[in-house]
């Protein structure tokens, strides 16, 4: 047996790291690429979101490296998500590649399930050794948050664009080579150290912009067009409204680690919106409020192109804009999106944004 998984930002690490502690073979796709893209794209419903499309391609290349099982998550409620895994499967069989596919549903209503088809994968492990490797695997993906978050902040601050983001990729490729629980937490703590040591323009007046929307393509830089360092570049602060990290804790520790939590923003959506609607789409709308009420200037959604909570969730941002006093910008993306266009709507909203905030009333309140 060997396993692969779809990409989505730094998830490869950490489904590497808990698979490869239990003496699982594990296949990690290639990068996700142009290639990635034409593949997926060529054995996809034309009417698909880009995420299926990504994914797609991501098997593809995996059965090329010899993987044949595949681990994925499953949905719930209103979102086409919980539907990939079959549709998948049909198309994948339909070309020739027979993979064994295991869908792991939402661990919060189903965590039993979760360890059972995690044994399975590692030939029955007893369950301490399965636990200890989830929680490896949740350190690293802490570890990269961590390093991440301060990365934004900083990119924004630098006095030598590209600094942060040189020393953000050897933080990952450490993280990911770290055999140990005390080998990631010193890659953390010099990756700060370093980063700490980069020269900042003190004086820069920094916008703040929330990132919000949909998991898949707020993590997956590729799919986003590398969205955060475009900002970073026009000395945008950025802050997501979902980490990695933060969806394991919520979904899978229930919220033991004290970190921030979806489950808190979703509170904060109502009378916006009041119930479920698949998705984030009501963590958008949450995140929003969260955002407006920490001083942030601005916020951008993200999501695939016909993405229905987050269209849900757009037809509500128009009034939580006005009553919180936040300026909210919708993309969507899909296989005919480009950087230099994104470039453009961000240059736009951010020079719209500087217009509007007074730093000097901010800085003397």
């Amino acid at each position: 047996m060997k396993v692969t998984f779809p990409h989505m930002g730094n998830l490869h690490i950490v489904g590497k790291a808990v698979f490869e502690s239990l003496g699982v073979d594990v296949v990690v796709p290639p990068p996700i690429t142009k290639k990635t893209l034409r593949l997926g794209i060529e054995h996809s419903p034309e009417f698909a979101c880009l995420p299926l499309k990504v994914n797609m391609g991501n098997f593809i290349e995996a059965a090329e490296l010899g993987a044949d099982t595949i681990v994925m998550s499953g949905g719930v409620g209103p979102c086409r998500f919980g539907y990939y895994a079959q549709v998948q499967r049909e198309i994948l069989q339909d070309i020739g590649l027979h993979y064994e596919i295991i869908v792991v549903e939402p661990p919060d209503t189903h965590f039993s399930e979760l360890i059972k088809k995690i044994k399975y994968l590692s030939n029955n492990k007893p369950l301490w050794q399965v636990v200890k490797a989830i929680r490896f695997g949740w350190v690293k993906a802490r570890a990269i948050d961590v390093v991440e978050q301060k990365v934004q902040k900083i990119r924004a601050r630098e006095c030598v664009k590209g600094e942060a983001d040189t020393i953000y990729l050897r933080a990952l490729n450490e993280i990911d080579q770290a055999k140990t629980f005390q080998d990631v937490q010193a890659v953390q703590k010099n990756t700060l150290r370093e980063l700490d040591q980069i020269l900042l323009d003190q004086n820069k007046k920094v916008l703040k912009i929330a990132i919000i929307g949909e998991i898949y393509t707020i993590l997956e830089p590729f799919v986003n067009l590398d969205i955060e360092k475009h900002l970073g570049r026009l000395d945008v602060e950025v802050s997501r409204s979902i980490y990695l990290s933060e969806w394991v804790n919520d979904h899978l520790f229930m919220g033991l680690a004290r970190i921030r939590s979806m489950k808190e923003a979703a509170k904060l959506a109502p009378p916006y919106l009041r119930h479920f609607v698949g998705g984030h789409g009501q963590e958008t709308v949450g995140s929003t409020v969260r955002y407006a009420q920490e001083g942030y200037h601005g916020a951008i959604q993200l999501a695939p192109l016909t993405c229905m909570p987050e269209i849900v969730a757009q037809s509500i941002l128009p009034v939580v804009s006005e009553k919180e006093s936040i300026p909210v910008m919708t993309i969507y993306f899909d296989e005919q999106s480009g950087e230099a266009g994104m470039r453009t709507r961000l240059e736009a909203f951010v020079d719209l944004l500087y217009r509007k905030t007074d730093f000097e009333k901010k800085e003397n309140a």
